[in-house]
């Protein structure tokens, strides 16, 4: 493939930014479209629940449970989102004075993803009266009906895309049902829980329930809001990026579930370092693990706990569990892109090997996608004889979930069930149309994108001048997020002369290098960059700038993207 094109981030709104900014920090909001009144990120500026279709009736119906004392159960999912949303509703509940909240969680091999039938009838044993999903439900029509069935009323939160028919829940709270009018499209699950949560407090508040009892404050919950939202890579528009540092702070200043501390002893990290693309890179991958490899209780149940050392032992099996992971992943990866050398690629990639996992195809699709530029689909073998479990990833200008409902609707029958989003979706389908789905993926991305979305483009913030290239830039940086999904963390541009590079790490595939410009001298990191190694000479990096924390103190690091020849 063709090296990436490097573009720089034209200006959308900076002439509207106040002129008390930095003027660094002023061009990078300016290209990503942030107006004045966005600059604040505090939980007042949080959009209202009333925004909510269905918010209200949902309150209703869980203020109901309360007063009856119903057994309330949580129908939970088994990625971090779900985990999140899983124990923030468990633990908040409770803490409104809920007579009993249980969860459910289904097992990925046995019974797949959502509310299923069979997941309806555990959770309705011991006597159920309400039924909650969290990060699913808005397309398991035949799991409601059997919840229904079963006497249990049901209250579906999601955020997922719904099928052409809503399921017949009690009431459902989903920003991307239709008619639904909430600002952003683009809450998480745990996100939504959360908005269901404060339109309960507030109307229990009327009723008089706190009259008797304690107010919880939601505001200790957010540590799990914010690791839910950046774990699902939804987009970062200014009511999640409010949730998402609002939470970061938490976690920062040591009032974080005990859990999410634990964890991050367990990933060698310090609380007061954390970012919020951390929550994505070192605790998502930790909860998401219990999901991949063994049981998504493991991860939901280190969220729950209020004992340090009980949180401490769940924590290292977490840990334990992602090496395992990694291991798996990583020789899923190099078959992956043995299959692409001898077969070559479409414009819409799927892949299978009969002895890759199905946990962790999803991770294989990402590395394919981002490798080739191209929406990837991995498969491997369900539990149940005969079929496949795929799970894809997607680029900008190819929604996925709407490209396989368009392989569905010219080729009925031959998928057996699908869902997701725009950037990610799973599906079902017998091997025995693994290469009849293969081809017409591809003829629907062939007729869906075209050469320019096909282009891999590095977008930068341009170059910075000897001045702001600092560590009192970076500092400046790190503060200024939370970066992530949708609001790219800043990322430079410039050419440089190399003094010395090297390999480091235990597998020598980082390089680390001194390099020199306009008469500085700076350190760098290439993770990863063994193959392009440049000894001598001007070389042009993009990069990103880096706090590195040694011994107590601070020191600028470059850590390089993209790096070529000058």
């Amino acid at each position: 493939m063709n090296a990436p094109r490097i573009r720089r981030r034209e200006a959308v709104s900076a002439h509207a930014l106040p002129a008390s900014l930095p003027p660094v920090l002023r061009r990078i909001y300016g290209a990503r479209g942030v107006r004045a009144e966005e600059l604040s990120l505090d939980l007042k500026q949080l959009l209202p629940p009333s925004g909510l279709k269905g918010i209200a009736d949902a309150a209703l119906l869980l203020e109901r449970a309360l007063r009856e004392g119903q057994r309330i159960v949580i129908a939970g999912d088994y990625d971090a989102d779900g985990a999140t949303s899983t124990a923030l509703a468990v633990l908040a509940l409770r803490a409104m004075g809920a007579a009993r909240v249980d969860y459910v969680v289904p097992d990925r091999f046995r019974m797949g993803y959502g509310l299923s039938s069979a997941l309806a009838e555990l959770a309705a044993q011991g006597g159920t009266g309400l039924l909650i999903t969290v990060d699913n439900g808005i397309a398991s029509n035949a799991g409601v009906a059997r919840a229904k069935a079963l006497g249990m009323t049901v209250l579906i939160t999601d955020h997922h895309l719904p099928g052409p028919e809503l399921p017949a829940a009690d009431a459902i709270v989903n920003p991307n049902q239709p008619g639904c009018g909430f600002a952003s499209k683009h809450l998480a699950g745990v996100g939504v829980m959360f908005y269901l949560l404060l339109a309960l407090r507030a109307r229990l508040r009327e009723t008089g329930w706190f009259a008797a009892r304690l107010e919880p404050q939601l505001a200790e919950y957010l540590d799990l809001v914010a690791l839910g939202t950046v774990a699902d890579v939804v987009k970062l528009d200014h009511n999640n990026r409010i949730l998402v540092q609002q939470g970061v702070a938490r976690i920062r200043s040591g009032r974080a579930r005990p859990g999410l501390l634990a964890l991050l002893r367990a990933a060698g990290r310090r609380a007061e370092d954390l970012g919020a693309i951390d929550l994505g890179f070192v605790l998502g991958p930790r909860i998401n693990a219990a999901g991949r490899l063994d049981d998504m209780r493991i991860g939901i149940e280190c969220l729950l706990g209020n004992d340090g050392a009980a949180a401490d032992t769940l924590a290292h099996t977490l840990d334990r569990l992602n090496r395992e992971r990694r291991e798996i992943e990583s020789e899923m990866r190099e078959a992956a892109l043995q299959i692409v050398a001898e077969d070559g690629a479409g414009t819409g990639v799927c892949l299978f090997d009969a002895s890759w996992h199905e946990g962790v195809v999803g991770l294989v699709a990402s590395r394919i996608k981002e490798k080739l530029h191209r929406p990837a689909i991995a498969f491997a073998r369900a539990s149940e004889g005969g079929l496949l479990k795929g799970s894809g990833r997607s680029i900008p200008g190819l929604h996925i979930r709407d490209a396989l409902a368009a392989v569905d609707a010219r080729h009925p029958g031959m998928i057996e069930r699908f869902g997701g989003h725009a950037m990610a979706a799973g599906l079902t389908l017998a091997e025995a149309h693994y290469e009849r789905f293969s081809a017409a993926f591809d003829a629907v991305c062939a007729e869906w994108l075209d050469a320019t979305q096909l282009e891999q483009v590095i977008e930068t913030d341009g170059e910075l001048d000897a001045a702001e290239l600092s560590l009192d830039t970076a500092q400046l940086l790190a503060g200024a997020g939370p970066w992530g999904q949708g609001f790219a963390e800043p990322l430079f541009e410039g050419v440089f002369e190399v003094e010395s590079a090297r390999l480091v790490g235990s597998t020598q595939t980082h390089a680390k290098y001194r390099l020199r410009r306009d008469g500085q001298r700076y350190e760098a990191m290439d993770f990863g960059g063994h193959e392009r190694l440049v000894t001598r000479g001007r070389v042009q990096l993009a990069y990103r700038l880096g706090v590195n924390r040694w011994n107590g103190e601070d020191k600028l690091d470059l850590l390089i993207q993209d790096l070529r020849l000058a």
